[in-house]
């Protein structure tokens, strides 16, 4: 069973596991989907075709811009500093976490708030993100760290002596200048 609040804004051809909760302020874009057992916050915003694995929980403070794939059990924080004796549970707490287009999480990682995710960046499986991550750039480990970089459509971008990398699977061209990747052009 379902818990969708009235109030709740849920997209067109978004589908929604069992055992999951989405809240009356949350906004859920269209042709999502969402695993068993997901928690959608208060005032949390889901672009479009999203893909949340089961057991996520989205709260206040989380956004996820269109093409975001959130791997199973990945973990979003929202206070920097959580106290049991001195609660922080009010907006004014919340830290805000923005995760761009076409971003991809692995299963068990963990966001810490704060921090912005880039443009189709790949966060490994079991990586704990501290900081803000540049678009393409693929991120693994304990605190992560940056170990390469990544097209959009997912394959390795191995630079040559100009700096260029091709993506057969996506068709582009990318350029890495100082420490900064761009598309260059689409076939």
């Amino acid at each position: 069973m379902n818990v969708i609040e009235k109030g709740a804004c849920v997209g067109k051809g978004t589908r929604i596991s069992y055992f999951s909760h989405v809240v009356a302020s949350a906004v859920i874009g269209i042709d999502c989907v969402l695993g068993q057992n997901v928690f959608v916050g208060n005032y949390v915003k889901i672009g479009n075709k999203c893909k949340i694995q089961n057991n996520v929980s989205l709260f206040e403070g989380v956004e996820l811009e269109d093409y975001v794939f959130c791997g199973p059990s990945m973990v979003f924080t929202n206070v920097i500093n959580p106290r049991c004796k001195f609660p922080q549970n009010e907006s004014q707490f919340y830290k805000k976490t923005l995760i761009k287009e076409g971003a991809s999480i692995g299963a068990n990682a963990t966001i810490v708030c704060g921090n912005t995710l880039g443009r189709h960046c790949f966060i490994g499986s079991g990586a704990v993100v501290t900081k803000n991550v540049p678009d393409y750039a693929i991120i693994i480990g304990v605190p992560g760290r940056q170990s390469g970089w990544m097209s959009e459509g997912g394959k390795t971008l191995n630079f040559d002596e100009n700096n260029e990398a091709y993506c057969d699977k996506s068709k582009t061209t990318y350029r890495l200048i100082d420490n900064v990747v761009t598309r260059i052009s689409e076939s």
